[in-house]
């Protein structure tokens, strides 16, 4: 049987050898180069197009089969429209509250005498009606937890993982499922592992060989090629499809660029367009090299994991690097946290305390072809970067706003809240008041006496005004 294995083995080898071949080479023609030189063939928007046409089909045909077997495939409600809400106030609801309640006082007495004045501003039991209803409606349409669980898509993009309900609809439907599953992680996940890793790696050792570099032009020059080289790699790796808006207002050196926050990866969809001096917690294992690394070629600001506590540490840090005009722009996410990408939360004051200019950016991603958002309290990194590869790709818009500064008339909590404010205009998001680090802690007691406080007003104005008149 010698004969015969050792031909088969040389053979086999030579398939392997020959399948490495074309491996490398296709990545290095089709992904590596044109990333390097920032090109593209358009092969990604062709995806995009055909895999429309797919989730097209394949959706009409699960409804469709749904119907015939009355499967429900869709819930029957959105979270974001569970409670129709007014803008009112509190003032303005206790009012309608008390008319309604002297309404009622006087439809059902033959007496002459007139009702309680509905502005009556003594306490009346009804008013309770408007903080058990408020509490109620917090509990069942909360606004706050929403915001940290993934959205269920209005049509199906042939991952289980987007549609909770999904059953068996029909043969070809699964068999197209099927054929997506091998698609994903038998050609795309191998593809994109390589393409991660690659990147990655040239990061690591190409900024390391840069830092032995003296100071000046020519290692800037190098730093900044390389770090985009760099992220446009690792943006193939995610098969992301990016579309920048308004890039004449890119952020600029000694500013600081502030922006939505998703996911880990808005750094590198944001960074495989131009360089930023990046913002964190020095880590360990991997994370620690990357970063030991990426500091040695450019002035990135990383922070001890007691010193990030320390506020005015860290504002004195930033202002630092804001002053040097020469220093590439901060990228700062300011809520803290990630936020499933349909609202923006409250921006933390410190980055806008420092008094440079600031660059918005908006970020909003298209959930028909892959989730960005990371429950971190749900999935790890590892997990989260292997669902994000296993995904069909990462599609996104991002608008770079015009440049604001602080008013004169204004405290740093103003100026964040208007620049969340455009940003979220801009992004189609919905701007709320909340503090993101609700995702893990409690409510703070200033939001609760905040409504004691508008309430009491209410009596104790209205007191005054009759004691007056």
């Amino acid at each position: 049987m010698g004969p015969f294995i050792f031909p088969f083995n040389n053979l086999l080898c030579m398939l392997l050898g020959i399948s490495f071949t074309v491996w490398v080479t296709l990545l290095l023609v089709f992904i590596i180069v044109p990333a390097i030189f920032g090109l593209s063939f358009g092969i990604r928007g062709l995806y995009m197009k055909m895999l429309l046409k797919v989730f097209k089909w394949a959706t009409v045909r699960m409804e469709r089969g749904a119907k015939e077997k009355n499967h429900l495939l869709y819930k029957p409600y959105s979270l974001n429209s569970i409670i129709a809400k007014e803008p009112t106030s509190l003032e303005e609801e206790l009012k309608e509250i008390r008319r309604n309640g002297s309404s009622r006082e006087l439809d059902g007495s033959a007496s002459t005498s007139t009702g309680p004045s509905p502005s009556s501003s003594e306490f009346e039991m009804s008013d309770t009606f408007y903080f058990c209803r408020r509490g109620i409606e917090s509990i069942v349409d909360d606004e706050v937890t929403k915001c940290f669980s993934a959205e269920e898509l209005e049509s199906w993009n042939l991952l289980t993982r987007s549609n909770y309900n999904f059953q068996h609809i029909s043969t070809r439907l699964t068999v197209l499922w099927g054929l997506g599953v091998i698609i994903r992680y038998g050609f795309l996940l191998p593809l994109r592992l390589t393409l991660a890793i690659t990147g990655v790696s040239l990061l690591v050792v190409f900024t390391t060989i840069i830092g032995f570099l003296p100071n000046g032009r020519v290692k800037n020059f190098l730093s900044e090629n390389v770090h985009l080289m760099c992220y446009r790699i690792c943006v193939r790796a995610l098969t992301a499809i990016i579309t920048y808006h308004h890039s004449e207002n890119k952020p600029k050196n000694g500013g600081i660029c502030v922006a939505n926050h998703t996911s880990p990866i808005d750094v590198i969809i944001l960074a495989s367009d131009g360089c930023y001096a990046m913002v964190g917690q020095i880590h360990g294992g991997l994370m620690g090299i990357i970063q030991r690394s990426m500091v040695k070629a450019c002035p990135h600001i990383w922070f001890e994991r007691l010193e990030v506590k320390d506020r005015h540490l860290v504002a004195k840090r930033l202002s630092d690097h804001v002053k040097d005009k020469s220093k590439l722009p901060i990228l700062i996410f300011p809520e803290g946290t990630c936020i499933n990408n349909t609202s923006v939360m409250m921006f933390k004051k410190g980055s806008f305390e420092i008094g440079s200019t600031v660059y918005p950016v908006a970020i909003k991603y298209d959930p028909r072809f892959g989730d960005a958002f990371w429950n971190s309290s749900k999935f790890g990194m590892v997990n989260y970067l292997l669902r994000m590869m296993s995904s069909w790709a990462i599609v996104c818009s991002v608008w770079y706003l015009p440049p604001m500064s602080r008013q004169e008339d204004e405290d740093a909590v103003q100026f964040a809240n208007r620049v969340k404010a455009a940003i979220a205009r801009q992004g189609g998001l919905v701007d709320l008041l909340w503090d993101g680090g609700l995702k893990r802690g409690k409510v703070k007691d200033t939001f609760k006496e905040e409504q004691q406080k508008i309430y009491s007003n209410i009596l104790v104005g209205t007191q005054a005004d009759r004691s007056r008149s």
